[in-house]
């Protein structure tokens, strides 16, 4: 078995290695049927199975109620920042944003192309190292929604409760932390989440779409953007990312097996706290971005007192074996994202190097 890489990757990110080995003693039969996945018709009774199955265990394992529709959808979370305000942002209507970094900011931009849009919360005189206080928020009266990102996967920041916004719909991008906990999904007209975080290989991206504003998609916009066109076909109107349905499928099966998302948000804080610790207790050597009230179950981003020691940090953890702990080019710093398929054990040994880093160079 050849040694596995300690992978901090922001995503694509780490897949659990008992879904790769299954992955790969099915790739060239698949169920017997003498072919891949991939080389079958995703009009088979075979794919159809994995769609569905897919489906229904995203609906068990994040407690979907049956009034709204799961897609398994192409194009990332980048087009559904542009899909979100062409189905629901009609005329005469306003989509309002909370504005808490580089993430929300892609959305924003993307619905000004469509229609008049609002911040109504916004982190950004703290450079965006927490999440705004949403409690007391005014909605523009024509709200069509209100849209948030659940976790920001850059500053290393994370929702830790949604807004109650009465009628108008609650929309998340919840692409780095879908299932990382359990989430009452009855609050939000809509989440999104492009599957390469936690869910699996990208390529598939899932929509979690109440009923009634799946069904008012307008006629005027694409075919291939409307979420009733989707919903209608069950996610096959056309080719789907069939490959990557399958594979998280598996992850799906995995996350199962593991005791199901409350067990994972369990294990997933046990990961953190190991490295947040190792931040806390430095003495100041290393110091984490997001404000502890706002830090991510998923991304952690730090920063050492200089630039030159944050290099040599990355350039000596690469030669350990860690891989993508380089903070995103727009933030600096370094990032570490433990998402549910890094193993308590990389965490550890994160911390490890951590504390004796500081041992030679503080």
């Amino acid at each position: 078995m050849t040694k596995r890489a300690f992978n901090f990757n922001a995503g694509p990110a780490a897949l659990p290695l008992e879904v790769l080995q299954q992955a790969q003693e099915q790739f060239v039969d698949y169920n017997g049927a003498g072919m891949s996945i991939m080389e079958m018709s995703h009009r088979s009774a075979l794919y159809e199975q994995v769609n569905n199955e897919a489906q229904s265990l995203l609906r068990e394992l994040f407690g979907i109620p049956s009034n709204y529709h799961v897609l398994l959808l192409q194009g990332g979370a980048s087009t559904q920042f542009a899909s979100v305000p062409m189905n629901l942002l009609h005329a005469g209507q306003t989509g309002a944003y909370v504005m808490t970094g580089s993430w929300a900011d892609k959305a924003i931009k993307e619905a000004k192309l469509f229609g008049e849009t609002a911040i109504v919360a916004t982190s950004e005189s703290d450079k965006f190292n927490r999440i705004p206080d949403l409690s007391s928020i005014q909605l523009p009266d024509n709200a069509a929604y209100l849209h948030i990102t659940s976790n920001e996967t850059i500053e290393g920041t994370q929702f830790t409760s949604y807004p109650d916004t009465g009628n108008v719909p609650l929309v998340a991008d919840m692409s780095s932390d879908i299932l990382c906990r359990p989430v009452d999904v009855s609050k939000f007209g809509l989440i999104y989440a492009g599957a390469q975080k936690n869910l699996g290989p990208s390529g598939v991206t899932i929509v979690i779409v109440r009923d009634d504003l799946a069904a008012n998609s307008p006629k005027t916009i694409p075919t291939m953007l409307r979420y009733d066109t989707h919903v209608k076909n069950d996610s096959l109107y056309n080719t789907p990312p069939s490959f990557s349905v399958y594979m998280a499928n598996l992850v799906l099966k995995w996350l199962k097996g593991k005791g199901g998302v409350a067990a994972v948000e369990q294990y997933n804080r046990d990961k953190t706290k190991l490295i947040y610790d190792t931040i806390d207790n430095s003495g100041g050597f290393y110091r984490g971005f997001a404000q502890p009230e706002s830090r991510s179950i998923m991304n952690i981003t730090f920063r050492i007192h200089s630039e030159e020691l944050e290099k040599l940090f990355v350039k000596e953890s690469e030669a350990e074996g860690f891989v993508g702990l380089k903070g995103h080019r727009s933030v600096g710093g370094l990032r570490a994202s433990t998402y549910n398929a890094v193993p308590l054990e990389s965490c550890q040994a994160l911390a490890q190097f951590m504390s004796e880093f500081q041992k030679r160079h503080g």
